[in-house]
């Protein structure tokens, strides 16, 4: 691959005779778009007091897609020459079939740009990175003697984009990418438990490597994991639980984002399906998509067929008034696209996805949240989960809880799982935070095989009625 940035019109193809290619493959079709990526991505791992993993990764291809109603064909490959190109025609035009189709109007231009070009893989050189590495393992076991293990992760990524539309618009976009992980086991007594804190962005590498920002960091991480060494088991049974704010936020990303993404509504899959204009959470709660938040880990300054991101209004004060739309769905149910048409890579067709996901604040004191709660759980920070979109029923694993009874906090809880289903689970909120918060930058989403970079957020909310599983109260 070459170095410098990414002109793939320059280097690889002509763009005149890629667009008549493209416009034959798109021949009576309804949309497609030829897309076109390079991407860089590097890794670093340290563990337990030594480099465990050091990778780098580079890529770059095509993606060739031709819409015509439900159905789209879709060709890539890493062969960026006219003769790859040619065979991807053949490949494509498969799902126009007989034609017929009307092309749909392109996306609107925009020079929007929320996030820095520069690759943040060179802002430091290796052994620099390694070193910080060291520095995080160091000071993480002079914090507490109890530390027994020490990992910690910095990933970084640059991927460039060029998308050439049918009407022979060129709409291209870089993207950077930057993560610091650490994670720490303590042990007393026999017993461990360990705590985990992270954050990043489209963001360079040396904000992240700067000593203010990963020395709280390894705190935050170190105060999580002695706080479960204190943790009983955590109850069982129907429940009052406050969800703390911000990356709390991803129970409302799965167990309701998912169900207002356009494909799964029009295919009438969803829980939400055919109720636009309906009541469906409490008064008072606000759910938004914005994907124009600048250098956020879910922020896109244009979608993967070229349309601009946006602000999406999904559920304004419990009415469902939205959906994210990617082109194909949008046309299909006769509303505009809203930027929400993502893809994790050129080998990887387009579909509706989150970007930002989050809930607005109301005007609660937290604390009063808390204090509300008879007998239940207040849970601060969160795990790994499991929904069904169909259905929106959800089951998610607490990394940090308490136990609360009569609006006392009393002492930390191990095993707390949250189990529910979305749409039940927002008619039953009953108190909103002022408190709101975007999480740190560390969220990933999956559909259909497919991961790509996003970003949650909420306020505290407090919802009745929840089902906690835990060992016997």
């Amino acid at each position: 691959m070459a170095d410098g940035s990414f002109r793939p019109f320059e280097t690889h193809l002509d763009r005149d005779r890629a667009l008549g290619h493209l416009r034959q493959a798109v021949a009576g079709a309804d949309d497609g778009e030829l897309f076109l990526e390079r991407r860089k991505s590097e890794v670093l791992s340290f563990d337990d007091g030594r480099l465990k993993t050091a990778s780098f990764d580079a890529s770059e291809g095509f993606g060739l897609r031709a819409v015509r109603g439900e159905t789209a064909g879709y060709a890539h490959s890493t062969d960026l020459t006219e003769a790859g190109l040619i065979r991807a025609v053949a490949t494509a035009r498969l799902a126009v079939g007989d034609g017929g189709g009307v092309m749909a109007p392109p996306p609107a231009r925009t020079n929007r740009h929320l996030y820095t070009d520069a690759d943040p893989m060179a802002e430091a050189a290796f052994a620099v990175k390694v070193d910080l590495l060291k520095q995080i393992d160091a000071f993480a076991r002079a914090l507490d003697p109890r530390v027994v293990q020490v990992s910690a992760t910095l990933a970084a990524s640059h991927q460039e984009v060029a998308i050439l539309r049918p009407e022979g618009d060129l709409v291209t976009d870089i993207r950077p990418m930057a993560r610091l992980n650490v994670s720490v086991i303590v042990e007393q007594d026999g017993r461990r438990e360990s705590g985990g804190m992270g954050g990043g962005g489209r963001i360079g590498l040396a904000g992240l490597m700067a000593p203010d920002h990963w020395q709280p960091l390894v705190r935050e991480a170190l105060r999580i994991a002695t706080v479960n060494l204190d943790a009983e088991p955590a109850p069982a049974g129907v429940m009052d639980v406050v969800l703390g704010p911000g990356w709390p936020g991803i129970l409302l990303h799965e167990a309701v984002g998912h169900g207002l993404e356009g494909d799964f509504n029009r295919k009438g899959s969803s829980a939400f399906a055919g109720l636009m204009g309906q009541r469906v959470a409490a008064p008072g709660v606000t759910v938004l998509d914005d994907g124009t938040l600048p250098d956020r880990r879910g922020s896109i300054s244009v979608d993967d067929e070229g349309t601009a991101s946006s602000k999406t209004v999904l559920i304004e004060d419990g009415i469902l008034v939205g959906f994210m739309q990617d082109r194909q769905n949008a046309r299909l149910m006769g509303v505009d696209p809203t930027g929400n048409g993502r893809r994790e890579s050129f080998a990887h067709i387009p579909m509706p996805r989150m970007t930002n996901t989050y809930m607005q604040a109301g005007d609660a004191d937290p604390a009063d949240l808390v204090a509300g709660i008879k007998d239940g759980i207040w849970a601060v920070g969160f795990g790994g989960g499991q929904v069904d979109i169909t259905s929106g029923k959800f089951v998610f694993s607490c990394t940090e809880a308490y136990r609360v009874r009569n609006g006392k906090v009393g002492a930390p809880v191990k095993g707390a799982t949250l189990i529910g289903d979305g749409a039940t689970a927002l008619q039953q909120i009953r108190g909103i935070g002022k408190d709101f918060a975007l999480d740190p930058g560390i969220g990933n989403c999956g559909k259909a095989g497919q991961w790509v970079p996003v970003g949650v957020g909420q306020p505290s909310l407090l919802i009745g009625g929840l089902t906690v599983g835990g060992a016997a109260a």
